[in-house]
């Protein structure tokens, strides 16, 4: 199929391409299970720093799925969009999953007479779900709606526009990007709330416990977060249903037995960056001076372009380059946690320089060892799609 499609409740798979390259090894990865592949999909903070558009990043996909001779449905995720302009230009260039982010309107407090309203709907009242309850009282009520009943407002009014702009289309809300976990109770409102605004969603992502940091695997207590994830998973049956989706779900092979055996069918994973550090693997081993200076260009980055992630590189653990030889230059930069952040964190900086030092010399590394960005794309996606079906 050359045109992305609505995938539903089938459980799915991310694949982030910043680069436009990376479609051979996703699809490969793909048919290495049974999830139903998101090809296309980039945020939109994400074209601003690559400086590419909504349709060279479809027409990427398009391009990947018609040479391995992908034949089934694939989907296209507008991901993270926050204002009118955005969805009507992702609406236009052919997406068919949109993802809202209300995150700017979390913890806001609602007026007055919607805490009122809230009180009138949901306070004393309880829900049983599998082995455990969720009852609104009001402290516990009063502080899920102070801190998603703006983002609801928010992601309701999104909603309009994606109907407005596409027809056809599907919703994922994202709240993931928060300070604190989203409690049971919290979900339960979300869930609810949306419902009675008439807001259909296929998926959602909560803020799990634990840390979701990028390019590096989960740090918490697996016993914790799987109980957890219980939860969220009865409460997506008993409010939709519809999908868990894990955000920042690249490198987390510690969790994926237990997302895939608790989540079951109800999950969407999104991965990103993790492409994008794959390819600069193609660099290390075939491009070593350009490694290099990305890895040195990087670092005098990081500071800054840390600002909007949730991450605990320590630069000061972080060797300096010059001081590697390229077999540790690759491992300190793609294989070790702080490494792997520094690299991941700036991959605006890197590929819009001013001065154009490294986006042109690295796509034609790529171009120029095509197989090899491929089959290291198919090994390591291919491993988080394993993962999830180790459970």
């Amino acid at each position: 199929m050359s045109a992305p499609s609505l995938l539903g409740l089938k459980p799915s798979f991310g694949f982030g391409d910043r680069l436009g390259l990376a479609g051979p090894g996703h699809v490969r990865a793909a048919r290495k299970g049974p999830y139903a592949p998101v090809f296309a999909q980039q945020s939109a903070r994400e074209i601003a720093r690559t400086r590419r558009t909504p349709e060279e990043t479809l027409s990427a996909a398009r391009e990947a799925v018609q040479s391995e001779n992908w034949n089934e449905a694939w989907g296209a995720d507008a991901d993270h969009l926050k204002t009118r302009e955005d969805v009507f230009q992702w609406a236009k260039a052919g997406y068919t999953f949109f993802t809202i982010d209300p995150s700017e309107e979390v913890d806001k407090p609602p007026q007055p007479e919607a805490v009122k309203m809230y009180e009138s709907l949901y306070l004393g009242k309880t829900r049983e779900l599998d082995d455990f309850a969720v009852t609104f009282e009001k402290e516990s009520l009063s502080a899920a709606a102070r801190k998603y009943g703006r983002a609801l407002d928010r992601a309701e009014q999104t909603a309009r526009w994606i109907a407005e702009a596409a027809p056809e289309h599907e919703i994922e809300i994202s709240v993931d990007e928060t300070e604190e976990p989203t409690t049971p109770l919290e979900h339960l409102f979300i869930g609810l709330e949306l419902k009675r605004r008439g807001v259909q969603i296929v998926s959602l992502a909560p803020r799990y416990v634990g840390s979701f940091e990028k390019g590096i695997d989960y740090k918490g207590c697996l016993k914790t977060f799987e109980a957890s994830l219980r939860k969220h998973a009865a409460l997506a049956r008993a409010c939709g249903p519809y999908k868990l989706s894990v955000h920042s779900g690249s490198d987390k092979f510690a969790l994926y037995p237990i997302i895939g055996r608790v989540c079951g069918e109800l999950l969407h994973v999104k991965t990103a960056g993790t492409s994008y550090l794959e390819a600069l693997r193609v660099a290390a081993r075939q491009n070593a001076p350009l490694f290099r200076e990305i890895a040195e260009f990087a670092l005098t980055r990081f500071e800054t372009d840390r600002a909007t992630y949730h991450i605990s590189a320590d630069l000061r653990r972080v060797p300096k380059p010059a001081d590697l030889s390229e077999t540790e230059r690759e491992k300190a930069f793609l294989d070790e946690n702080g490494g792997r952040q520094v690299l991941h964190v700036t991959f605006g900086s890197v590929l819009a320089d001013p001065q154009n030092r490294f986006k042109d010399r690295l796509m034609e590394t790529l171009h120029a060892h095509a197989e090899l960005h491929a089959s290291l794309l198919e090994a390591h996606l291919g491993c988080h799609i394993e993962g999830l079906q180790a459970g």
